[in-house]
């Protein structure tokens, strides 16, 4: 756990390390031209938007439909529970009309927090297998990822502005066109890798809620049974029904669009063959080294959640 607090820590030291050194560099130029302010008031202004916004974006998009108690009494329990052993303030509970397995929770803050299941989940899940994916969700509310993650994004939006700004701006005052495009090169260059980096943060965030799971009471085995259970379920949805929630899947316990590729990997620790991880599975998985090839390296690069045998190797690690 701390090796992962020292890595977060470091990317955000890294993150606005970046963009202070580029407002410093060449905030002279950007004032002479009278493009900084703008863009970055433009992306501030976008992001608070968007950090508004965006709780009804993913309502409209998930079909949410918030419920009382008395209508799913057994999860309105369970999240009950885990909120009070949380001590975050009790979130309001919704179900998504959608048969894609899976859960996610958003929200402005703490008292603003929402958890939602899709009806697909709550069909293929058991108890133990839920409530653990309720659990790492409610972490991510404990955390503030969301917050995070919104706060960390307007650093590379910030940098594509800039990037925009000189290379197709057209201007080329006092003879320093060729500085110019330097300077907007620059600035793309670390569009991408900023964008990199708030990538490898929300995977860092998603290791965080594992833990906060187990932290929560639930079974290290649980969790991952129930990953390799939503890799199963979504790799049966249609490409139409995941293209309707390519937008928000970085919300989601794990990404469906990989569901394929993590079926593969997971296939081969389910040795009894049940469709499940128990812990005996995972306590084999202890020991052994995870080894990835370049495809998967890359994959993981440019996703926003961790590499699924990599994830589940780490579960295998925590302790009940």
């Amino acid at each position: 756990m701390l090796s992962l607090q020292f890595r977060m820590w470091l990317l955000l030291t890294i993150l606005f390390a970046i963009i202070y050194a580029v407002i410093v560099v060449i905030g002279s130029t950007f004032l002479r031209v009278g493009g900084f302010g703008f863009y970055l008031i433009v992306s501030l202004v976008m992001m608070f938007i968007q950090y508004m916004i965006g709780p009804k974006i993913v309502e409209w998009t998930m079909q949410v439909k918030y419920v009382k108690k008395e209508e799913y009494p057994q999860l309105y329990q369970m999240v009950e529970s885990l909120a009070t052993r949380a001590k975050i303030p009790m979130p309001r509970i919704g179900i998504a009309r959608v048969n894609l397995p899976n859960a996610f929770a958003f929200g402005r803050g703490m008292r603003d927090g929402r958890v939602c299941v899709t009806e697909g989940i709550l069909k293929l899940l058991d108890d133990d297998e839920l409530k653990a994916v309720l659990a790492h969700e409610l972490s991510h509310l404990k955390n503030r990822d969301v917050l995070t993650i919104t706060l960390l994004s307007v650093i590379p939006m910030i940098m594509y502005r800039l990037a925009w700004s000189f290379l197709f701006s057209g201007r080329r005052r006092d003879g320093r066109g060729g500085n110019t495009i330097l300077i907007g090169l620059a600035a793309f260059l670390f569009y991408f890798v900023t964008n990199l980096l708030v990538l490898y943060a929300s995977r860092i965030r998603e290791y965080f809620a594992d833990r906060g799971a187990v932290l929560l009471g639930s079974k290290p085995s649980s969790l991952a049974s129930s990953l390799y259970k939503l890799a199963y379920g979504s790799a049966r949805i249609d490409k139409e029904s995941l293209k309707e929630v390519e937008g928000i899947k970085a919300f989601f316990v794990n990404d469906p669009s990989k569901a394929l590729s993590d079926i593969r990997e997971l296939s081969q620790l389910d040795l009894d063959k049940s469709g499940t991880l128990d812990a005996l599975e995972l306590e084999q998985l202890r020991g052994k080294k995870i080894r990835l090839g370049f495809a998967d390296k890359a994959m993981e690069l440019l996703s926003t959640h961790p590499n699924m045998l990599k994830r589940i190797k780490k579960l295998s690690e925590y302790k009940c």
